[in-house]
């Protein structure tokens, strides 16, 4: 399971403590509005540099894991 102290990190000071990518200034959401909006992963990361592609994957799968450990059985 991927952790979040490797990918997420929140501050009050940075950014009011909104939910960043480690190591940056650039919000979680940015990478859930590009890929809600239709746009390609290498595009989120040609707009944020700070970015790794491995940071983005990590938190993708971070996402799946906590989406699938909360599903509701049917």
């Amino acid at each position: 399971m991927t952790t979040t102290a490797r990918v997420i990190h929140s501050d009050p000071d940075v950014l009011g403590g909104t939910p960043v990518f480690v190591g940056t200034r650039v919000p979680i959401k940015t990478l859930l509005d590009y890929l809600e909006a239709g746009d390609p992963l290498d595009k989120f990361l040609d707009h944020f540099p700070s970015v790794s592609r491995e940071q983005a994957i990590a938190a993708l799968e971070l996402a799946k894991e906590m989406l699938t450990a909360y599903a509701n059985p049917a």
